[in-house]
Order: structure tokens, then C-alpha cells, then sequence
């Protein structure tokens, strides 16, 4: 436990932001490389993105180095509600002792998540309509051509109303449920273990950092597929009441990517979302901790 869970709202939207900042442009080239190919057999289609670095390159080519950092102001909101949120709660979790039982810390992360998920899907939604925007020699995914957040948020909302801005929270709950459960449990024990065996001080920053580490490596395992369900739920077109063109929900969308782009497709984007999760979890989790401490 730290200080109390208003605090830990505070501390946890503030270290989200800080770490969103930083590893944007990796969410950018990751939603690129989710999107390529939708619903296409591998190897029928033009890949204007090519691993990380050349994905990288293509989106500054396109948008200039501005676009690396596309949707920021609304991964920016996303990150302080989910992060603010989730924390809060685990928190919560902490002071009252539910962390202490066996299986406690997975289930505290993941209903932590989950709630941190609910409240923060809009802004999700438009940062991954802007992240997905580009010239059409490049363009992957429908395009929804918004010209800013607030035209975004205004324009889903006069077209399909407030339950239209959380379409696609079905693919967003699981996927930051499990993300936040194994991140916050494998976070803690590797913070203990590596300081159990004497490797760094506890409390260190260094302990915090190989904890944040071992964390980002097991929940981009875990929670790729997720990441690429969601992200397709969230940036398909839709009819005028709201329903999908694609995939008429989370389980409709796993089975449509496993039979036209096989299994490998929910794994679509892992370098990027490693490269984006391992900074993303150690900078979270290492400016949370230090942030508490402070």
C-alpha cells in the first residue's frame, strides 16, 4: 500500500500521461500495423508497413514527424481516466486486504482494468480513429477523416449518441483486464523477487525498473490479441444505428481474423506492441511508484 486512493487517482492519471507522451508514436505504427491486411489472406495485399522501423518511416514520409505523435491529445485523456481509475481501485484493493489472499492481486488488476476500461473507451475510440488516418497511398483500416478530437468526439456523438461512444468497450474490457491483472501481479512479484535475492536495494529505482521490465515482456504475450480485437472493433465503419459493417462483436471479430488471416493475425502488431507496452508498463509503473513514495 501507498497513500490513500485519491491520491493513487492522481498519481496513476499523471504517470499514465507522463508514460503516454513518451511511447505515442509506438501506438501509432502499432494501430498501423493491426490494421493492415483486415480480413485478407497473408500475402494478398499491399503492406505499406513493414516492421516497426520502416512503419516508423512510412508514417513520417506520409504526415510528416507530427504524425508519430497523431491522436496524442487523446491518448493523452485516455491514459488519465484509465489509469486514473484503475489505480484508484486497485488502490482500494490494497486497503482493504483483498491483494493479501492468494490470486488477490490478479483479480484485484483485472476489475481494476475493467472499470479503468468502461470510463476511458471513449477517448480510446477517437485516439484510434486519429492514429489511423493518413494519406490514402498508405492507408490502412476504414478512415474516418476527423479533423480534431473535439470535431471527433462531436461528430460520433450527433451521429450515433452517447452509446455510440462507447462502441467497441466489449473488445476493451478483456483486453485491459488482462493487461492490468498480469501487469500489476507479475510487477509486484518481480519487484520482490529481484529484491528477495539481493540483486537491488528495495525500493531502488532499479528494482522498480527490472520489475516494470519482466512486467511489459508478459503482458505483450498476453494481451496482443486483445490489443488487435479491440482495435479492429474500435476503427471499423458503421451502419447509421450504430451496427458494425465487419464484426458484430468481440467473438465475431476473434473468428473472423483466425479463419481469413489464421492465428497468427491476432499477433499482428506484437513487435510494436512490446516496443510500445515494455517502455509504456516500466515508465507507468516507475513514475507511480516513485510518485507514491514521493
Amino acid at each position: 500500500g501507498g497513500g490513500p486512493p485519491a491520491i493513487d487517482l492522481v498519481l496513476g492519471a499523471t504517470a499514465g500521461c507522463l508514460a503516454c507522451f513518451l511511447t505515442n508514436p509506438l501506438e501509432v505504427v502499432k494501430t498501423r500495423l493491426q490494421l493492415q491486411g483486415e480480413l485478407q489472406p497473408p500475402g494478398t495485399y499491399p503492406r505499406p508497413y513493414r516492421g516497426v522501423l520502416r512503419a516508423a518511416v512510412a508514417v513520417c514520409r506520409a504526415d510528416g514527424l507530427r504524425g508519430l505523435q497523431k491522436g496524442l491529445a487523446a491518448g493523452l485523456l485516455y491514459q488519465g481516466l484509465m489509469n486514473g481509475v484503475r489505480f484508484y481501485c486497485y488502490s482500494h484493493a490494497e486497503d482493504a486486504g483483498w491483494t493479501g489472499y492468494p490470486g488477490g492481486t490478479v483479480a484485484a488488476g483485472a476489475v481494476a482494468g475493467a472499470v479503468g476500461a468502461i470510463v476511458g473507451s471513449p477517448a480510446y475510440l477517437v485516439k484510434t480513429h486519429l492514429q489511423a488516418q493518413t494519406l490514402s497511398a498508405i492507408a490502412v483500416g476504414h478512415q474516418h477523416n476527423h479533423e480534431s478530437i473535439s470535431s471527433a468526439f462531436r461528430s460520433i456523438y450527433q451521429q450515433h449518441g452517447v452509446v455510440g461512444l462507447w462502441r467497441g468497450v466489449t473488445g476493451a474490457v478483456p483486453r485491459v483486464a488482462v493487461g492490468s491483472a498480469v501487469q500489476l501481479a507479475t510487477f509486484a512479484s518481480a519487484k520482490d523477487w529481484v529484491c528477495e535475492r539481493q540483486w537491488f536495494r528495495k525500493g531502488s529505482w532499479a528494482a522498480v525498473l527490472a520489475g516494470g521490465m519482466v512486467s511489459g515482456v508478459a503482458v505483450a504475450v498476453t494481451m496482443t490479441p486483445f490489443d488487435v480485437i479491440s482495435t479492429r472493433l474500435y476503427n471499423q465503419p458503421v451502419d447509421a444505428d450504430g451496427t458494425g459493417k465487419l464484426y458484430r462483436g468481440f467473438l465475431d471479430c476473434i473468428l473472423q481474423i483466425s479463419s481469413k488471416e489464421g492465428l497468427l493475425g491476432l499477433y499482428k502488431g506484437i513487435g510494436a506492441v512490446y516496443l510500445r507496452l515494455g517502455p509504456h508498463t516500466v515508465l507507468s509503473l516507475f513514475f507511480w511508484d516513485k510518485l507514491r513514495n514521493m
